[in-house]
């Protein structure tokens, strides 16, 4: 298995991300939401960590993204925040926090940025919310946007399949893409879509693409950490790969300590003062 160690070791930005892609150089992008673990990401030399809505699966027990609150994303954010040196920081708008309001759409961005010291947020949808996207760039505020399966509106869906496979939603999904570009947006990222239609809106567009189920014809990918470290159990989506089986190992660690506990092994004379 082939490792990856950074010779750049500088702060990673919107604009090298922007350089990355004109480059060549594929994006590297993961999940985290707590100190340690985003520490261990960080020095690994991710590119972009995103503290991302699916704390409200992984982290909070949720069936899906939904109740997740902006209190709790700044939480995450925070406590990423203090422990990344060179990675990308993006912090999801949770849902109901941006939609149909651009007023309140701005004032969570502004919290997340105030009090999280994130680098940018992200946030779904193309046209529909054209006037957050606009409002809160305005304000300076660097964002990620988010297109194909889109898990805040999973209700709306209502399954989350391939998204974008007729033509009348992949028309549409190009359409944002390049509004979001546009608008001003210094990336995207496609969840879940043809990997032709997504390699198609990588090409047309000059920001970076971050793909997630969406095929290698893309700028770069993401996954849920929790996924592509086997710690959750029972989702194998075709587009996830296990780099780790961590579920089984950290049970067989728990169950080594609790005998060791019951059959007084643990702690040993050395293990004492």
């Amino acid at each position: 298995m082939s490792t990856y160690q950074p010779e750049d070791t500088r702060k990673v930005t919107t604009h090298r991300l922007f350089e990355m892609k004109s480059r060549g150089e594929k994006i590297s992008m993961l999940t985290a939401y707590d100190y340690s673990m985003a520490k261990i990401v960080d020095e690994a030399g991710m590119d972009i960590i995103l503290v991302g809505d699916s704390a409200s699966n992984v982290m909070a027990g949720n069936v899906t993204t939904l109740p997740i609150t902006l209190d709790q994303m700044i939480y995450h954010g925070k406590s990423v925040m203090k422990a990344v040196r060179r990675a990308l920081v993006v912090v999801d708008l949770p849902f109901g926090s941006y939609q149909g309001n651009s007023k309140e759409a701005l004032c969570s961005a502004i919290r997340v940025m105030k009090e999280t010291h994130a680098d940018c947020i992200k946030l779904e949808g193309g046209a529909e919310v054209r006037e957050s996207i606009v409002r809160i760039l305005s304000a300076g505020i660097p964002i990620m946007g988010h297109l194909g399966l889109m898990p805040q509106s999973i209700n709306k869906f209502g399954t989350y399949n391939v998204r974008a496979k007729e033509e009348a939603e992949a028309e549409k999904l190009i359409q944002d893409a390049h509004l979001l570009e546009e608008l001003g947006c210094f990336a995207l990222v496609l969840e879940k879509i043809p990997a032709e239609l997504a390699a198609r809106v990588a090409s047309e567009l000059s920001i970076p693409v971050i793909g997630i189920g969406a095929g290698g014809g893309v700028d770069g990918q993401v996954l849920v950490m929790h996924d592509m470290l086997g710690i959750t159990e029972g989702f194998s989506p075709r587009f996830l790969r296990r780099y780790a089986n961590l579920s089984a190992d950290i049970a067989q660690a728990l169950k080594h300590y609790i005998a060791d506990v019951k059959s007084m092994d643990f702690p040993n004379k050395d293990e004492q003062y």
